[in-house]
């Protein structure tokens, strides 16, 4: 029996303006030895200048000049994205930058919305990367800048040399305040070793659901030799006042009857998506013997059956949503109130 073709591994790059993206970038074309990669740039108006800053390679290059919020994007980049599936053997994995101005929503709703890319593609990881000395102002003027933090797997504290250690600390807070399931690492020069970053399945739930944790606010904080642990290690809430309105709500429950679930979490999108800007979760689900992967950006949800429960596995169910005006309470009650 023939077995599916393996699908093409996509590292999402965001972050705002002058966080260091396409030194990163830089980074993997040039230290990434044996791979190739297709990179895709999505600029912010019609002259684009990243392209030329990106070192000589070998890589396929592709450049999208109109990196607005919009819907125009995503379908500029299924465009894109079905024209590099067609040229199968010419690259190992594709690397999406995104503009420095952009909500990453329409870019990672392009993963679940069209057919071929889902068949041909998986997500691997949103990664964020931030300007350490820049960071306060930048949540204070921009909600793109929350939003990219909102959608990450991973943020990269960048320019750390820039400021003092008790300032790197209080925007480790800020970060794990907006998203605490993010991993995190402190970076100069976005010097980071690629296999935190490459290759990390942070799309693939089930995967991520043997990692301590991870479906709570207890990630570790992986922030290099300098870093200097202490009570304040990113896990504590920053003061009211100092965080924008995004949060994080955390919600385990035992086996779940479907029959209640699935019209629960239908209409909980259907009414509160657009305050919804990421929703995961493993759930285990009334006789049946595999977990259900769920995941959802807005209004968007999918799931799927994966690998069986271990035999000395809990059968339980995780569930978690990062998104503004959430109502823990509610969320948490009608969660309950789905289970067998």
């Amino acid at each position: 029996m023939a077995t599916a073709p393996e699908k093409i591994p996509v590292t999402v790059l965001t972050g705002h303006l002058g966080a260091g993206k396409t030194t990163l970038l830089n980074r993997i074309l040039t230290q990434q030895q044996g791979k190739r990669y297709a990179v895709i740039v999505n600029e912010f108006g019609e002259i684009g200048i990243d392209n030329d800053l990106i070192v000589e390679s070998e890589e396929e290059i592709y450049e999208m000049n109109n990196g607005c919020v919009c819907c125009t994007v995503r379908g500029d980049l299924i465009g894109v994205l079905q024209k590099l599936l067609r040229r199968p053997g010419r690259f190992d994995a594709i690397v999406l930058e995104t503009t420095g101005l952009a909500d990453p929503a329409p870019v990672v709703q392009t993963f679940f919305m069209d057919e071929e890319v889902r068949q041909k593609t998986a997500l691997d990881g949103v990664v964020a990367m931030v300007d350490a000395l820049h960071l306060p102002l930048r949540l204070a003027d921009s909600i793109e800048a929350e939003n990219q933090l909102a959608y990450a797997d991973v943020v990269l504290i960048n320019k750390t040399d820039l400021v003092s250690a008790r300032q790197t600390h209080d925007i480790e807070r800020r970060v794990a305040g907006i998203n605490p399931h993010a991993a995190r690492y402190r970076t100069r020069q976005a010097d980071i070793d690629l296999s935190r970053i490459l290759a990390i399945g942070a799309f693939d739930l089930d995967r991520l659901s043997d990692i301590d944790g991870f479906f709570t606010n207890d990630r570790p904080c992986h922030a290099g030799p300098d870093h200097v642990h202490d009570e304040h290690c990113g896990h504590e809430p920053a003061a009211p006042g100092h965080l924008a309105d995004i949060q994080s709500v955390s919600l385990q429950a035992g086996a779940l009857d479907g029959n209640l679930f699935f019209p629960w979490i239908h209409k909980l999108v259907e009414e509160q998506g657009q305050d919804i800007l990421r929703l995961k979760g493993i759930l285990a689900l009334r006789d049946e013997a595999r977990k259900y992967v769920i995941q959802g950006v807005h209004m968007i949800v999918e799931g799927e059956h994966q690998r069986p429960w271990g035999p000395d596995q809990a059968r339980h169910s995780r569930l978690v949503f990062i998104g503004r005006k959430l109502d823990a309470a509610a969320l948490r009650h009608a969660f309950e109130r789905c289970q067998a």
